[in-house]
Formats: C-alpha cells, sequence, structure tokens
C-alpha cells in the first residue's frame, strides 16, 4: 500500500506563487497515473490536473490552465505541482492521488490564497 505525503502549501497572496510537493512510500509509484486534486470550502473535491505514468502527457482543469504544471520523478518517486498566478478561487486542501482501481489520496496539505 502506498502512502502519500504532501508538503508545501501555506498562505500566500493573490499573484503569487507556491510549489506543492508529494512524497510517496511503501511502493513505487512509476507504473501509476497520478494526480492533483483540491477540495475547496463546502465544495466537492474535484481533480486539478493529472499526469501519465511515464510524464509524457498531463491534463489540467480549465480553471488552472497556463497556471499551474504538474510534473514526477519516479526515480525519486515524487510528484509535484507548480502554481503560479495563485487566485483565491484556489483556495482549498490540495491532495495528491495515486490511480490503481480508483483515487487513493494523502491527507493533503493546506493553500490559502488572500486577495
Amino acid at each position: 500500500q502506498v502512502q502519500l505525503v504532501e508538503s508545501g502549501g501555506g498562505l500566500v497572496q493573490a499573484g503569487g506563487s507556491l510549489r506543492l510537493s508529494c512524497s510517496a512510500s511503501g511502493s513505487s509509484i512509476g507504473m501509476n497515473v497520478m494526480g492533483w486534486h483540491r477540495q475547496a470550502p463546502g465544495k466537492e473535491r474535484e481533480q486539478v490536473a493529472a499526469i501519465s505514468s511515464g510524464g509524457g502527457n498531463t491534463n489540467y482543469a480549465d480553471s488552472v490552465k497556463g497556471r499551474f504544471t504538474i510534473s514526477r520523478d519516479n526515480a525519486k518517486n515524487t510528484v509535484s505541482l507548480q502554481m503560479n498566478s495563485l487566485k483565491p478561487e484556489d483556495t482549498g486542501v490540495y491532495y495528491c492521488a495515486i490511480l490503481g482501481r480508483s483515487w487513493t489520496w494523502g491527507q493533503g496539505t493546506q493553500v490559502t490564497v488572500s486577495s
């Protein structure tokens, strides 16, 4: 069973940047699609970005296209999310996710963007 631990969240002003990191342990993630999901207050969890096992394919929610970049390092068993031009509506708990039969998430890291 893989364990996912997120880091890098925090408080940032609108227009700022944050880089989230996800460290996996217990199993290699190299064969799995990985993603970042987020849950804003009072809303359902949504997929923000995903990356194929080899890293060659990515997709993003329309709301973050052009601002967020997902990447992975299979040798280090890590996944990252670079978030630029942050907006208050990006506020929420961000979860690293691995796709097996279904998505499995880490504990999450809080991102708060002030206006």
